[in-house]
């Protein structure tokens, strides 16, 4: 089974090695070349994870045409912000049957659109393309940390074909049929971490970092309810799961930005320095502009929006937020 991951950033890398477990062989698809060769010569990305040694049946390429010949199963892990242009241009060489896996997170700005929907909208037969999500840190997932996902796909061959090949002892694959719950959940929660980290870098404590969570649970749930998700599904390892772990973790990029944007490191300078996306600073625009479109109140992800957008200070967005007046807690949800 030859199996194409298309994406060598710090997630793509991870996965790679875990579907190389059961594939004979994968093609880790990377823009950069500096990572391709490094792959090729030395089993490791030089880039990301570059503690870590990938299997020997894993190979990088730079071309789609080569990366994608006769692949067996697609996994796409693009950040969010050039998932589209990325895919549009791998499409052509994307056979109609071929399963894709979309493990990238956000809700694509303009348009509110899923990050398996732009996928499908791009490669056609939305049918054959499922999601994974979950509490799922790359740098515990190469040294095979015990860690666990949800797929979800509207077909029940689809998610069990990639539940197959990406299962072990050590990463438990559960599977479901709300594809708009697991993605929406793992959209807004990386909205909520940036917000949990402005408040750890602003001095605000784990009582004040439990509210932001748990009201940010329901202010997910108040977004998947709206799209037509399940409500149920953020109780699950895409929504609690997922926002446990990125909201604490100093493995989250998310978080860990808010905590340099609470100190005054601006998000470009954030990015430069680190390489990395941070996939919830375009999940607040996105997110808030799908908000405003459905009616839904997301008051956490509007103030995060205000902050990064709309030259808002900081300590006035988290004023706005302290300021409002408690209500029904589970309100705007279909219960």
């Amino acid at each position: 089974m030859n199996i194409t991951v298309i994406g060598a950033g710090s997630w793509g890398t991870a996965i790679s090695g875990v579907a190389a477990r059961r594939a004979d062989k994968v093609t880790l698809w990377s823009h950069d070349i500096e990572s391709r060769d490094g792959i090729n010569e030395r089993h490791v990305n030089p880039l990301y994870l570059s503690d870590y040694t990938l299997p020997e049946n894993v190979v990088a390429s730079c071309d789609y045409a080569e990366a994608l010949d006769g692949a067996d199963g697609i996994i796409v892990v693009v950040p969010s912000p050039f998932l589209r242009s990325t895919i549009h241009e791998a499409a052509a060489y994307i056979a109609p049957a071929t399963p894709v896996l979309c493990l990238t997170k956000g809700i694509e700005a303009g348009t509110g659109k899923l990050m398996s929907e732009v996928v499908a909208e791009e490669i056609g037969h939305p049918e054959r393309v499922a999601a994974l999500s979950g509490p799922n840190h790359a740098e515990e997932i190469c040294k095979g940390s015990l860690s666990a996902a949800v797929i979800a796909s509207e077909q029940t061959e689809i998610a069990e074909f990639f539940k197959t090949l990406l299962i072990s002892p050590e990463f438990r694959i559960y599977t479901t049929n709300d594809m708009v719950g697991i993605e929406t959940c793992a959209a807004v929660k990386n909205v909520i971490a940036i917000v949990c980290g402005i408040a750890a870098g602003m001095g605000y404590g784990d009582n004040t970092l439990a509210l932001i969570m748990t009201r940010g649970l329901a202010e997910i749930s108040r977004v998947v309810s709206a799209r037509g998700g399940d409500p149920m599904t953020c109780m699950g390892l895409a929504g609690m799961g997922d926002l446990v772990a990125t909201c604490t973790s100093p493995h989250s990029r998310n978080r860990s930005f808010g905590v340099a944007f609470a100190g005054g490191e601006s998000l470009d300078a954030y990015q430069q320095r680190t390489h990395m996306v941070v996939e919830g600073a375009a999940a607040a625009l996105s997110c808030a502009q799908l908000a405003r479109t459905l009616g839904v109140d997301v008051p956490i992800t509007f103030a995060l929006e205000s902050a990064l957008y709309k030259g808002v200070d900081k300590m006035q967005a988290m004023k706005v937020l302290l300021e409002r007046i408690p209500t029904e807690e589970f309100y705007g949800i279909n219960r």
